[in-house]
């Protein structure tokens, strides 16, 4: 991918979200250099994404608490790096969560490098079929690696795509600039934002300023899995929205994910077609609704934006994805690991011939904090402006100005070396319905403004499928 001039700052997130660019003036920052260390400017991106995240949280609480001037928005590197690795801080009873799978990771092709990811039972399960193993009794990481390396990386992707799992070849920056998606994406902005039609704006009543709610009031329809989406409805829930959310009942789930992104929320399980009544019910008066499945995935319940708009006139619909909403990987399933891999970073940050990874799922909580920077900012929009809005962020998106911002180049120098700062001032300790958690604090912070979430998570699916 050839270089290209972007800067990796709040500055250029906060133009890319349309804020005005003098509140930029109320944003500080706490700097440690050599956390999150990598090739790539991580450090800058995460920072740049809490920022300007924390910044739209602080102008919406200002405009909702009467006027008065913005609060003061300090990011401390210390506790963004700490939170970008939330998951692997959770102790659930003191017990620490489980990572990747075995069968999720780096595997030798017969011409490069593969990454698979079979962390939910139905992924493992599809890509055994795809492989031809699904009749061995307990096909282990010996089974998958002898397989694999018969062929080449990219037959296995398109093998295992077609059979429904996930598996994506490694690619360098310059083969991903060449790809159509790679394409796709160029001409798109880091966040996607949209106004779908001229509906007024239904403006919650004011807020207090202690501590300063932003969302408060606010519902939040979560629809949502795994790490990007939920830590956007996370944050949302930080700032005072009322978060429910809903999945279906027969995808399995990830417990200690589950605990990790629910702090604040509430969880429900809903079959949206065999329950379209209930799930009408929580959408009439839903004024914000998150979706992070695959785009076209649930369009077949009429939720695409512009008819969530027309039932539910004024809502913000927000929307996830992997590979962006358009392109000829539009519809393919992704995860933070598996676009680190097909964009070429894991190539960048590869040593000795062997791909590599980030220090942390940057591309997935980088991409949350945009997605719920740009809910903030709709809805500050909307007090003005009336409309229903629409809010896109994509993880290949967020890779591309992770790749511009740095070198972008598979022989880029060595990482700076990294520096561990210790995560205690960011780390706290509750009672929970899960047991005794010790969790990651949140980094969204601005004067006046909330420190903790107001709940911790219950159990998947736990909740009644209405509002509180």
């Amino acid at each position: 991918m050839p270089h290209t001039s972007v800067m990796i700052d709040t500055a250029f997130v906060w133009s890319a979200l349309g804020g005005d660019p003098a509140l930029l003036s109320r944003v500080s920052a706490v700097e440690h250099p050599g956390v999150l260390s990598a090739r790539l400017p991580v450090r800058a991106a995460a920072r740049a994404c809490v920022g300007a995240c924390a910044l739209a949280a602080a102008e919406l609480g200002a405009r909702r608490a009467g006027g008065g001037g913005v609060p003061e928005v300090r990011v401390d590197d210390g506790a963004v790096a700490t939170a970008f690795v939330s998951e692997r801080h959770l102790l659930v009873g003191g017990r620490a969560p489980e990572s990747f799978a075995p069968l999720s990771r780096f595997w030798r092709t017969a011409d490069g490098w593969v990454r698979t990811h079979a962390n939910y039972p139905h992924h493992r399960a599809r890509l055994l079929t795809a492989l031809g193993l699904a009749q061995d009794p307990e096909p282990g990481p010996e089974a998958l690696a002898a397989a694999l390396a018969e062929r080449s990386a990219r037959e296995v992707e398109e093998t295992v795509y077609a059979a429904g799992g996930l598996a994506v070849a490694l690619r360098t920056p310059g083969e991903w600039a060449a790809h159509e998606q790679a394409a796709a994406l160029r001409s798109r902005p880091l966040v996607e934002l949209a106004r779908l039609d001229a509906s007024p704006a239904r403006v919650p009543a004011r807020v207090g300023r202690d501590p300063l709610l932003p969302a408060a009031g606010l519902r939040v329809l979560d629809l949502t899995r795994v790490i990007a989406g939920p830590v956007a409805t996370r944050t949302l829930a930080l700032l005072g929205a009322e978060v429910l959310r809903v999945d279906a009942p027969w995808l399995p789930e990830l417990p200690d994910q589950h605990a990790d992104t629910g702090f604040g929320k509430r969880s429900a399980r809903l079959d949206l077609e065999a329950d379209r009544d209930t799930f009408e019910e929580l959408l009439a008066t839903a004024d914000v609704v998150v979706t992070g499945y695959r785009p076209g995935a649930l369009d077949r319940f009429g939720l695409t934006p512009h008819a969530l708009a027309r039932r539910r006139p004024g809502v913000v619909v927000a929307q996830l994805s992997a590979w962006g909403a358009y392109g000829p990987w539009h519809g393919r399933r992704g995860f933070d690991s598996l676009v680190q891999v097909a964009t070429g970073i894991a190539a960048v940050e590869g040593t000795r011939g062997r791909p590599g990874a980030l220090p942390a799922q940057a591309l997935d909580h980088g991409s949350g904090y945009l997605l719920a920077a740009g809910v903030l900012r709709a809805l500050a929009d909307q007090t003005d402006e009336g409309g229903s809005r629409l809010v896109q962020v994509a993880l290949a998106r967020t890779a591309a100005w992770l790749l511009e911002g740095g070198t972008g180049r598979a022989d880029a120098p060595e990482a700076p070396e990294a520096v561990d700062v210790p995560p205690g001032p960011w780390l706290a300790e509750t009672d929970s319905p899960l047991g005794r958690l010790c969790y990651v604090l949140p980094p969204v912070r601005f004067a006046g403004g909330p420190r903790d979430w107001a709940r911790p998570p219950g159990g998947w699916g736990s909740d009644p499928a209405r509002w509180a």
